[in-house]
């Protein structure tokens, strides 16, 4: 991972990092200080509509924990299973940006979706 994030930062470009449900925080310790967005998967990968996985809320708040003591500028996106349920948790344990596919796009009024997370 440290040999790929260093060849896309030597392009000029930012990196991020994207870890499954079960994935621990702790793998990204060595790293966090050189990405700058770290995507927590709230569901396992592989299609939309699945229920979001419980256990991110802590793995968020411990993610935080990590950035802050490390100083990183890293980012934290969630991505599965976000909906108007638990967004203002999501960033309540310390997300910055939240990826609501299913849930905006199967709204009958997506703008309004988009509108009442932005407010959360």
């Amino acid at each position: 991972m440290h040999r790929v994030i260093e060849q896309i930062r030597g392009l000029g470009c930012r990196a991020g990092v994207a870890i499954n449900p079960h994935t621990p925080v702790s793998l990204l310790e060595e790293i966090i200080t050189e990405v700058e967005l770290i995507n927590v998967m709230s569901v396992n990968p592989g299609f939309g509509g699945q229920k979001f996985i419980e256990n991110t809320y802590g793995k968020v708040v411990r993610l935080k924990n990590l950035i802050i003591q490390k100083h990183s500028p890293a980012l934290i996106e969630i991505d599965g299973g976000v909906n108007g349920e638990n967004a203002a948790s999501l960033v309540a344990a310390g997300a910055d940006v939240l990826v609501a596919g299913n849930f905006v796009f199967s709204s009958p009024a997506p703008i309004r979706t988009i509108a009442g997370l932005k407010t959360q």
